[in-house]
């Protein structure tokens, strides 16, 4: 009888943790950027994922998560353990999916003021763009 007490409040905490939010997804998709962990990281993409990553030395389109993979293993490699700030995070949802914008800054070797867009669908990445801008406000 116990257990049986016990399993609705289970089944909320699962419920309440398996469905995160879009902008919940990127903020802990801009947590795992700046943490180094590669592999978490690459968990939150589809198969053929396009990554458009617009300034600096990594310049340049990555599709699918090999190519994507690579590019992260170089930035987290290059700028090491980071902190992240997050700025004007929005969220735009319907039934085919979500597009999430938001001003984050990287603090690591270097700093990175970058514009985000992230595109999800059925709970994954199919589209990241990362526009590095200097000039972007985090007021």
């Amino acid at each position: 009888m116990f257990k049986c007490a016990l399993l609705p409040a289970a089944l909320i905490l699962l419920s309440s943790h398996a469905f995160a939010t879009p902008a919940e997804d990127s903020r802990a998709h801009f947590q795992s950027i700046a943490s180094g962990d590669v592999a978490q990281l690459m968990q939150s993409y589809t198969e053929q994922a396009q990554f458009n990553w617009i300034g600096g030395p990594i310049d340049g389109l990555y599709v699918g998560k090999t190519a994507i993979s690579t590019v992260w293993n170089k930035f987290t490699q290059a700028q090491g353990t980071q902190k992240v700030s997050i700025g004007k995070l929005e969220e735009s949802v319907n039934p085919k999916g979500a597009t999430v914008t938001a001003n984050v800054f990287f603090e690591g070797k270097a700093n990175i003021k970058v514009r985000y867009v992230l595109s999800w669908r059925e709970g994954k990445i199919i589209n990241e763009t990362w526009q590095i801008d200097p000039q972007l406000n985090f007021d």
